[in-house]
């Protein structure tokens, strides 16, 4: 019997621009530390940003989706809420791969990255080159996961505020 691959998911995916070994240790269900105070402030924002959205916390497939609404043409506008933009890239990925998910469903949607504490919205469209992108990551996080042993930790900014910090460091 085949062993079924993990879902790749728009949490790996931003990960995956940020440390990889947190990508193996998710796909390998190593849970983080769920009291990280980080953690909280995350959910925290979350459940209290942009109350007035259409709809907040849609799922579709393997996908959740922060908030959605529809702009003046009817087009969904998917928006992914960040505590800060220190990880831009990694949330443009991510929000990115939401957009190819749901072109994979036949939905033409646009999204908005959204900060609150810093009232910065960035807008992402799905293009050619960000597609052939994120299909190469898809792979390379299957090779991640499907490896028997994780990276090496690396330090990186994020270590200090990481919920898996004294996984990788003790």
């Amino acid at each position: 019997m085949e062993e079924e691959k993990p879902y790749v998911t728009g949490t790996l995916v931003w990960y995956y621009f940020i440390c990889q070994r947190e990508v193996w240790l998710m796909t390998h269900q190593v849970n983080p530390d769920e009291d990280d105070s980080n953690m909280d402030l995350g959910r925290f924002i979350h459940e209290t940003s942009y109350p007035r959205q259409n709809k907040k916390e849609i799922v579709i497939g393997h996908v959740k989706l922060d908030v959605m609404r529809f702009d003046e043409t009817g087009r969904p506008v998917i928006g992914e809420i960040k505590k800060s933009s220190h990880y831009l890239k990694s949330s443009h990925m991510q929000l990115a791969y939401y957009l190819l998910e749901l072109k994979r469903r036949g939905i033409d949607a646009v999204g908005e990255i959204l900060i609150p504490k810093e009232k910065m919205t960035e807008s992402v469209e799905l293009n050619q080159a960000l597609e052939q992108q994120l299909i190469s990551t898809e792979q390379a996080i299957q090779t991640l996961a499907e490896s028997v042993v994780p990276p090496e930790p690396k330090r990186i900014g994020l270590c200090r505020t990481c919920a898996y910090q004294e996984l990788c460091w003790s």
